[in-house]
């Protein structure tokens, strides 16, 4: 019985909790008696009572003013409405309250004429609402045919209109930092406006901002902390085309103010033709539009295209671009691109590609790359590949590679390669994952194989061998790889005065441990050598097979010796003074296969450092 009333006192208590939490503060009773205190004061002890802070601009609010108030049992929003006029509104953030001039969304028409023509006017200016001062480059636009103006230095604006079937027509006003102000208008009419509009407020901030002064407080409480920071610009993702080499030398610094003030309006079009940036069938509004066809006859700035796409130079697009896009020089896109994309020198993306590029001179994606990837000189990925990249010199991944690269010259994946990587030159790979074939062959760990010249594996196997055989009694030989797979470069000599044999070479082995400690170990080698015997006119090709079993001494010695088999091919047919001829030597047991190759068993032996 006790635990039930107990426990039934945790759950109402838990339930009144709840409620109270979820209580909205405005609507929170409290009782406040205060007599010609400063106004901050009275704000700090309201916030304190209530258990929540306070959020306001110190321009619009004289804090020095002296208060009285004498409220039992009211509202905040009721003390409040005490404390200020109707010219303030309340507004609830979480666990904050702001205090802000309320929006005036009023307009007021100082001049109307109607006109016969289908045709109209809207003229006026612009002001800040809370300093009464007119803005400079504000937007004004009409949603549903496209039109738009700019505000002049005096805050003017003028815009055509067309006459449509309802009565009223409706115009946004956009300026960043500002609240967008939409406004009703009559149709067929001539008219001039006076239009106001309100700074924004910075999220999670105490301050209403302007365009002057962008700054917040460290604090969101309501006591006296004035220490402020400085709030850098946000680049959003729909104006980072802008922002680009490209971007900055063709836009027009008009149609950069436009995108800034526009950033939250886009809206969708069958089709439209550009003839360069800003003079489009869609007129200065063509970058906030996404069109399911766009012809460019030289370049175009458009939102996006949701299918196809032609420049006759260059096509800008600021958000998604699918399904096709072809330009004769290059294209830039500001979000990702899902489909073909095609270019004469250059495609741009700044963030993902699936699908399949290819360029002229090179691909450069910000993001992540999934397709196939064709630059005819380099293709250049911030992120991760999965697919092919193809390049004339040169492909580059900052992240993992799963897939195929080739090139010309060289390929870098700059963390994890799962999969190919051909090149002329070099692969590096951070960590291999599959086979790299080229000249030089470099990763700092793998668990994969590396065919080349020069593989060297930073954190992998590298030994250099000291060894003789029944040709020459001394070779020196440095391993590099891991244990799946390394390559050998070898040299060798027969240090004798009648039998001198000199030699160089090129090989592959494999080290296949026997214990769990690997101390113990057969290592298969297959090498072919070029032997030295005299004089260079002739062809002497040494093909060589080891089986040798290696012995572990310590952390860098070991021990190995073994049988070989070796197939020689030579057409050198006389003996050069002090040289060794023929090889083998006369006694040694050896196979005829033709006039010019011959096989026959040996041995190997020598002794591994590192």
């Amino acid at each position: 019985m006790k635990f039930n009333t107990v426990f039934s006192f945790l759950i109402c208590s838990l339930f009144i909790n709840a409620i109270t939490y979820g209580q909205a503060i405005l609507q929170k009773n409290i009782s406040l008696d205060v007599n010609k205190q400063r106004l901050d004061n009275v704000l700090e002890i309201l916030s304190n009572k209530g258990d929540f802070y306070f959020s306001y601009n110190s321009s619009i609010i004289k804090k020095d003013s002296l208060v009285s108030v004498r409220a039992s049992n009211k509202t905040v929003k009721e003390i409040l409405s005490l404390l200020f006029n109707t010219t303030y509104e309340f507004k609830e953030s979480g666990n904050y309250i702001i205090i802000r001039k309320a929006p005036i969304r009023m307009t007021l028409v100082t001049q109307k004429a109607v006109t016969a023509e289908r045709i109209y006017s809207v003229s006026g200016y612009v002001y800040d609402e809370q300093s009464g001062a007119a803005i400079n480059e504000a937007s004004i636009y009409e949603k549903t045919i496209l039109a738009s103006a700019m505000t002049n230095t005096d805050g003017f604006f003028k815009i055509k209109l067309k006459s449509g079937k309802t009565s009223t027509a409706e115009l946004t006003v956009s300026k960043e930092f500002y609240e967008d102000t939409t406004i009703k208008i009559q149709p067929r009419y001539d008219q001039e406006v006076a239009i106001t509009m309100m700074p924004v407020e910075i999220p999670g901030s105490t301050e209403v901002i302007s365009p002057e002064d962008y700054l917040t407080p460290d604090s969101l409480k309501v006591a006296t902390d004035t220490t402020l920071q400085v709030v850098p610009p946000v680049t959003t993702d729909s104006i980072k085309v802008q922002e680009t080499g490209i971007g900055r030398f063709l836009l027009s610094g008009k149609q950069k103010i436009q995108s800034l003030n526009l950033k939250n309006f886009f809206a969708t079009r069958p089709f439209q033709i550009s003839v360069v940036p800003g003079l489009s069938t869609h007129g200065h509004l063509s970058s906030q539009v996404v069109n399911n066809f766009s012809l460019n006859v030289f370049g175009g700035y458009t939102a996006g295209t949701n299918g196809f796409e032609i420049g006759g130079l260059f096509n800008i697009d600021k958000k998604e671009v699918k399904y096709f896009q072809a330009a004769g020089l290059f294209n830039s896109v500001g979000g990702t691109v899902k489909g073909l994309q095609a270019a004469g020198i250059n495609n741009f993306v700044q963030d993902n590609v699936e699908g399949m590029q290819a360029a002229g001179i090179n691909n450069f994606v910000t993001g992540k790359m999934s397709g196939l990837q064709v630059g005819g000189i380099y293709n250049h990925v911030s992120d991760s590949v999965k697919g092919v990249q193809i390049a004339g010199i040169g492909n580059f991944s900052k992240e993992k590679v799963s897939g195929v690269q080739i090139a010309g010259i060289s390929n870098l994946s700059n963390r994890e390669m799962n999969g190919l990587q051909i090149a002329g030159v070099l692969n590096y790979a951070k960590k291999l994952k599959g086979v790299q074939i080229g000249l030089i062959n470099i990763a700092d760990t793998s668990a994969g194989y590396s065919i080349g010249l020069i593989n060297i594996i930073i954190k992998g196997y590298h030994k250099l061998s000291v060894s003789a055989n029944e040709i020459e009694n001394v070779n020196v030989s440095f391993k590099t790889g891991n244990s799946k797979l390394y390559s050998i470069l070898q040299a060798g000599v027969n240090l004798s005065d009648s039998n001198k044999v000199y030699s160089f070479g090129y090989g592959l082995g494999s080290e296949l441990s026997l214990n769990k400690k690997k101390t113990l170990s057969i290592d298969p080698e297959l090498s072919c050598r070029y032997l030295y015997l005299g004089s260079w006119d002739y062809l002497n090709l040494l093909n060589r097979f080891n089986l040798n079993l290696n012995v572990k001494l310590g952390k860098y010695v070991s021990l190995f010796a073994g049988p070989s088999y070796s197939v020689y091919v030579t057409d050198q047919d006389v003996r050069f003074s002090g040289y060794r001829f023929p090889v083998p030597s006369p006694d040694h047991n050896t196979t005829k296969f033709s006039n010019k190759v011959t096989g026959w068993f040996g041995w190997n032996a020598g002794i591994n450092f590192f």
